[in-house]
């Protein structure tokens, strides 16, 4: 084969790093792009972080203008265009205002129906209304650690401690042994020990802090938490007779009718029994395992200002940082140094880290705005208001790629009067109405929810007749749609919902 040397002329696409830098700070949610600044700051010397406002001698950039530079298609669209480095790079004067997050955050707690928590003996709450800062900055507790720590308090023999570890292991973190006391005994080995030692170690350790650990089944562990309760509670002796196997399978399938007939109890006395067991802990091990709770840093607010919806950036989405100048001078003045060119190096990728900052912000805060636009009908009704929108929707207003769109709008979150919510939240699908408009998924979600929050405990309305009354609103959804939508709620079956009074 004859080799030979051949020009063509063609197009290729190219990421450069700085559009991967871009790209991959748009995605980032508010806390890791708090964590990307932080490596930012710690490895670059050429960045630094404007604390006093007074020394801000540049142009700060709250908001994007009309002609200023956006992540567009060209930038995260599928196609994949390059963007040139000239749109990547930063001029060293700019640098990123800071709106003041001013409002307090008020969330509505919605408790739902079910056990009331029982407070273990090794959590303390603290002095009036001061926060637990002990618990909240303490590593995380397991239940096993929890168990351990009290058998060590316990006077057991050395075979009882022994047993006691074995048994400990066998508990998972709902509180339940997972195994037989013949498992045990054969996991403990020589020497042997009987089968009556293995459970009068249980027994001990039933007897440990939360109630109802170490159950071995449902019914075992309402009867521990509710055998641990003051005697004199109301409905104790009731609520220890039901809470046996054969009749909670009665109460699990609702059958109210077969329960007051074996029971030989009147409605009220059984309604209080009932009551007195669903205020136990089914899952009591999770009451003693601790864990770091997850924090949600909203990247945009959104206020109503002269009867306007306006969003905005929050302080953790647009920190303020500039070029240090001194730095700066020294690379004007340098030579052709190792140590200058190093800095000239650092220099250029705070330039693009700023840019991709600004860009990032521009972008989510042209997104929100225009969500915020299409979606002002929610803010004031609440969630029935709620209009269909898709990610193609909002990528024809700010003129982006729908894969731009889907980038800013996943793990953003906005805080609005009516709570936190991810801007995904406000995209929905559509369904047809009577009169040919349309209705959004959100909404028919939020309808059902009414309708069941409204119904009668005895006599709960079924996913027919909900489709039924949708339909009366002009809104025509099939029954296997209203039971999707009841799920996706969480929102248990009719027959299960169904209560005596």
């Amino acid at each position: 084969m004859k080799q030979s040397l051949d020009l063509k002329i063609g197009q290729h696409l190219t990421i450069t790093p700085q559009l991967q830098q871009a790209i991959r700070l748009l995605q980032l949610s508010s806390l890791e792009l708090q964590q990307e600044i932080q490596e930012a700051l710690e490895n670059n010397p050429l960045l630094e972080e404007i604390e006093d406002e007074n020394s801000i001698r540049e142009e700060p950039i709250a908001e994007p203008a009309g002609e200023a530079t956006d992540t567009a298609d060209e930038d995260y669209g599928e196609s994949g265009e390059a963007a040139s480095q000239d749109e990547i790079a930063v001029d060293r004067d700019a640098a990123i205002d800071d709106d003041a997050f001013k409002e307090d955050l008020i969330g509505n707690e919605n408790w739902e129906d079910g056990y009331e928590s029982r407070t273990t003996s090794t959590r303390q709450e603290g002095d009036g209304d001061l926060p637990d800062l002990d618990a909240r900055n303490s590593a995380p507790t397991t239940l096993r650690e929890h168990l351990l720590w009290q058998m060590q308090m316990t006077p057991f023999s050395e075979n009882d401690r022994r047993i006691a570890e074995a048994l400990i292991d066998a508990i998972n973190e709902d509180g339940y042994l997972t195994c037989s006391l013949e498992e045990v005994q054969q996991v403990l080995g020589e020497p042997a020990v009987e089968a009556d030692e293995v459970l009068a170690v249980l027994h001990q350790i039933q007897n440990f802090d939360p109630a109802g650990v170490g159950a071995r089944n449902l019914a075992e562990c309402l009867q521990l938490q509710l055998r641990s309760l003051d005697p004199a509670t109301a409905h104790r002796d009731n609520a220890r007779k039901l809470a046996t196997p054969e009749y909670l399978v009665l109460l699990a399938n609702r059958d109210y009718k077969q329960l007051k007939r074996v029971m030989k109890l009147p409605t009220e006395t059984l309604q209080e029994a009932i009551h007195l067991i669903q205020r136990l802990n089914p899952r009591p091990g999770a009451s003693a395992t601790s864990a770091h709770a997850g924090y949600i840093a909203p990247d945009i607010t959104v206020k109503k200002i002269r009867g306007v919806w306006r969003a905005d950036l929050t302080s953790s989405a647009s920190p303020r940082l500039t070029i240090n100048r001194e730095y700066e001078r020294l690379i004007r003045r340098g030579s052709d140094s190792a140590e200058n060119r190093y800095l000239q190096d650092k220099l250029q990728e705070a330039r693009w880290f700023l840019k991709s900052l600004s860009s990032r912000n521009e972008t989510l805060l042209k997104v929100a705005r225009a969500i915020v636009d299409r979606q002002r009908a929610f803010f004031e009704h609440g969630a029935e208001a709620m209009k269909p929108l898709v990610l193609h929707d909002i990528a024809e207003i700010v003129e982006m790629h729908e894969s731009t769109i889907s980038r800013v709008t996943t793990n953003k979150y906005m805080l609005t009067p009516r709570g936190i919510f991810e801007l995904k939240y406000f995209f929905s699908s559509h369904v047809a109405t009577a009169d040919g408009g349309t209705c959004s998924a959100t909404a028919i979600r939020s309808l059902i929810k009414k309708l069941v929050e409204a119904e009668k405990p005895e006599k709960p309305v079924s996913d027919s007749t909900i489709a039924e009354i949708l339909s009366e609103q002009g809104i025509h959804v099939a029954r296997r749609t209203v039971a999707k939508y009841r799920e996706a709620l969480h929102i248990p079956p009719s027959s299960q919902r169904k209560s005596l009074v």
